[in-house]
């Protein structure tokens, strides 16, 4: 718990804090925390063992990026809820399984954002209604193959890496058991 918070900045998303803190070694320190409400990622997996993948701008990223279907939280909506909003919105899909993957911390540090992320199967289409500041083009992969492009480096985002490989655990066990995803 800080034991002095000094708020710096608050904008649309992100609350900026000077925030003095006795760590658990007895030392304060003055850290700088940027507050966000979290959000939720999905992996969304069809009938041919295909993931959803956006190509998305990212300006912060300097470019482009393969990432899952995910967004912010809004108005303290339970993280499926983000979940199920995200991918129809960006893939114009949904889907009748959702199973959590657990959570995902960005940024430690600095940032409070907490990722929840979900395995989405038996899927279906939905209306698609991407933001107007998204600029993205949808592709479906094998899993397989989205697996193997984490493992090489070329899936820079951290949710996209850590939900495909728990997606792809998840589901070899299912099928390894007699299962279908």
């Amino acid at each position: 718990m800080p034991e002095h918070v000094k708020p710096i900045w608050t904008g649309q998303v992100l609350q900026l804090n000077l925030e003095r803190v006795r760590l658990p070694n007895g030392a304060l320190a003055e850290l700088e925390i940027a507050h966000h409400p979290g959000g939720a990622a999905v992996v969304a997996v069809d009938d041919q063992q295909r993931v959803c993948l956006l190509h998305q701008f990212r300006h912060a990223a300097g470019g482009w990026l393969w990432e899952l279907p995910a967004g912010k939280i809004d108005n303290r909506e339970p993280p499926l809820a983000t979940a199920q909003r995200e991918l129809a919105e960006e893939a114009g899909m949904s889907a009748t399984h959702w199973q959590s993957l657990g959570d995902v911390l960005s940024s430690p540090g600095v940032f409070t954002e907490v990722v929840h992320l979900y395995l989405a199967t038996g899927l279906g289409p939905a209306a698609a209604v991407p933001e107007p500041h998204e600029v993205f083009r949808v592709d479906w992969r094998p899993l397989s193959a989205a697996v193997a492009l984490a493992h090489n480096g070329e899936l820079r985002d951290g949710k996209t890496v850590i939900g495909i490989l728990r997606a792809a655990a998840i589901l070899e066990r299912r099928s390894g058991a007699g299962g279908t995803a």
